[in-house]
């Protein structure tokens, strides 16, 4: 390895590009999915309800609805929820802006609320004061794959009487307490975009305990239609009622196929985003530079992302450019997130930068490095080492 940076010239630590997720797909999954091509269903069919009840055991909920993807099952979760014009959300602005966007979609009103300094979950104490007689429910997030304090934002919830959802699209196979992701919320959301922890080309789930709210979810998902094809065609039915206005946010069976596939391996491609962690956590213990993630008692992250955070002032130049070096390094390195309020949109809307001190400082400093279970040991080292080449080339000789 070149001491050079490869972006001044120098020869990278990899050859090709690492990227920060990729999904793993084999010659089973490709099996699952030709089986229904071949069979009479390819959406609405047996398929899709399998992948629920399937998910629904693994998370340990009552009921699972599939649908097309982790925004569509924000989006139908809101809305089962009951939230409307009028009311206030509150949520995390450390997040991807679909967590937002959903409470927009049904044309209530976003409130953000900071986060706490080392986990970057939703803080609680800021969710008490962010309260009003307009505030129709709670929108956690599982940042990074480790659970938020799910106990505590339940509980504000029930003492107000609104609604506890969360966003778990990183934290499928996370446990909290000894309790599963997803058995927790009233209503949970999960992603399968191919960089999540399983993958149906996109999809996504919403899992509760509760049939009415599940209901709901099913039927804001097909047109606000109480009954689907396949239902029609086992009655000899003609005949259907639409008695909201929904959308079509359906998963296929082809989609689902995939989505059993994969939700049969996902404990041990858990583990292994575990075990990478634990690796990058021993490389960088002395490193000076950085932080590495903190885990907060009583969890057991699911490790969608791992984030380290470049102290401020450590080093000679700022993250832009620590992002460029590791990029022309060939390791694909990203940023999880710019804050919500900020982006353009949401500027139109009238937020302003400044309301959010910890997870604006906290965006400064991130970069998130590549973490998923097709990662071999020596792809682990390649990062390793251009954190490692970038860190010594640009650390400040008096840090």
């Amino acid at each position: 390895m070149s001491d050079r940076l490869a972006v001044d010239g120098g020869r990278p630590v990899r050859d090709t590009l690492l990227p920060y997720g990729h999904q793993t797909v084999d010659e089973s999954d490709v099996q699952r999915v030709l089986e229904v091509l071949r069979s009479a269903w390819l959406t609405t069919g047996p398929a899709v309800g399998g992948f629920e009840q399937a998910f629904a055991a693994a998370v340990g909920a009552e009921h699972a609805v599939a649908v097309s993807s982790g925004t569509a099952a924000l989006h139908a979760a809101a809305f089962a929820a009951g939230i409307g014009p009028g009311d206030e959300v509150i949520t995390t602005p450390m997040t991807f802006v679909a967590t937002a966007n959903c409470i927009l979609y049904l044309g209530a009103d976003v409130v953000f609320a900071d986060v706490q300094p080392e986990s970057l979950n939703l803080d609680p104490a800021r969710v008490a004061e962010a309260i009003t007689d307009r505030t129709r429910a709670i929108v956690a997030v599982d940042y990074a794959g480790q659970p938020a304090d799910l106990d505590d934002l339940r509980t504000i919830a029930t003492e107000h009487g609104i609604a506890f959802l969360e966003d778990a699209a990183h934290a499928l196979g996370a446990r909290y307490r000894g309790r599963t992701v997803g058995s927790i919320a009233n209503l949970t959301t999960f992603s399968f975009h191919p960089v999540k922890h399983i993958t149906s080309g996109e999809g996504g789930m919403i899992t509760t305990d509760d049939a009415e709210l599940a209901d709901r979810a099913r039927l804001f998902c097909n047109h606000g239609i109480s009954a689907d094809f396949r239902q029609r065609e086992q009655e000899g039915s003609w005949y259907y009622e639409m008695v909201e206005l929904g959308h079509n946010l359906r998963l296929t069976d082809i989609q689902a196929a995939l989505g059993t596939s994969q939700l049969e391996k996902a404990g041990r491609w858990v583990e292994r985003r575990r075990e990478i962690a634990k690796m990058y956590d021993q490389s960088f213990e002395g490193l000076a530079c950085v932080r590495t993630p903190v885990i907060r008692p009583e969890r057991e992250p699911a490790w969608h992302l791992y984030v380290l955070r470049f102290k401020p002032g450590a080093l000679e130049v700022g993250r832009q450019e620590v992002f460029r070096a590791l990029r022309a390094e060939n390791i694909g390195v990203n940023v999880h997130y710019i804050p919500v309020p900020w982006h353009p949109y949401y500027r139109h809307l009238g937020f302003r930068k400044g309301g959010w001190p910890v997870a604006e400082a906290a965006y400064e400093e991130l970069i998130s490095l590549p973490i998923w279970p097709g990662m071999t040991d020596g792809d682990v080292q390649d990062v390793v080492d251009a954190i490692q080449k970038v860190a010594c080339e640009y650390a400040q000789t008096d840090a």
